[in-house]
């Protein structure tokens, strides 16, 4: 498996915005999916949202959390093999450790479908 690769977390006011990266330099994409997860202690992992191709075109993308729907979009770069997740508009209740992972297959929104995960990077939102 590639190692997923996080960045982007950090500290922002409430209203801003953030963009997260996963990076999985070097792979390609072929018949497959990614999904963005994120976690609260005592919660258990939450779809945020998921984008799948085959043979590198994305065939579709995941309804979003209704948290977050209309606030966060789910991109990918082609051409670096990097998968974004863009948060606007972030509210206190955004505040988690967000994820992303990647699976052969469609799209799921169990965290118990995907093996291949990224470390994780804290996102704060501060009111």
């Amino acid at each position: 498996q590639v190692p997923l690769v996080e960045s982007g977390g950090g500290l922002v006011q409430a209203g801003g915005s953030l963009r997260l990266s996963c990076s999985a330099s070097g792979h390609t994409f072929g018949d497959s999916s990614m999904a963005w997860f994120r976690q609260t202690p005592g919660k258990e992992r939450e779809f945020v949202g998921g984008l799948g191709w085959i043979h590198g075109d994305i065939y579709g993308i995941s309804d979003f959390a209704d948290a977050v729907y209309g606030r966060f979009a789910i991109s990918r770069d082609n051409a670096h093999s990097i998968i974004y997740l863009q948060m606007n508009s972030l509210k206190p209740e955004d505040t988690a450790v967000y994820y992303c992972a990647t699976r052969e297959g469609v799209v799921a929104k169990s965290a118990a479908m995907y093996k291949n995960w990224g470390q994780g990077t804290q996102v704060t939102v501060s009111s």
